[in-house]
């Protein structure tokens, strides 16, 4: 009986955090629609404003793919976006020809500062801050 009632608690926890993060996403999205950007986008572009990199101001989308909950190809689709709106860009890791650095363009950097309050907004009404 314990056991099945400690089950049922972890359950209805899970939805919860899931509720949470729909409605969270759900918020973000239609706060960064006017800017053309959705959840995702934005924390890509949130990543490479705050990431610290060791060389420069780019970051590997290997490194971005580990903070970013989107499957490898979502990311390379998101990127590849983001490049086209001219938002980022894209280069060769010289000292390993498999890997990709994304950097933010000024274009980028002007546009997350602008989407930021509206992001951090969002999250405060969706996580009650």
């Amino acid at each position: 009986m314990a056991v099945e009632t400690a089950g049922i608690r972890l359950e209805e926890r899970w939805r919860e955090i899931l509720s949470v993060h729909a409605r969270t996403l759900g918020e973000i999205d239609r706060a960064l629609h006017p800017h053309g950007l959705g959840a995702s986008d934005f924390e890509v572009l949130d990543l490479l404003a705050t990431a610290s990199p060791e060389k420069g101001e780019h970051c590997r989308v290997q490194d971005l793919g580990g903070r970013v909950h989107l499957s490898q190809s979502a990311l390379s689709r998101l990127i590849a976006r983001l490049e086209k709106d001219g938002l980022v860009t894209r280069s060769l890791c010289v000292e390993d020809r498999r890997g990709v650095y994304v950097t933010l363009t000024r274009k980028g950097r002007d546009l997350h500062a602008e989407a930021l309050p509206l992001q951090r907004a969002a999250l405060a009404r969706t996580l009650g801050e």
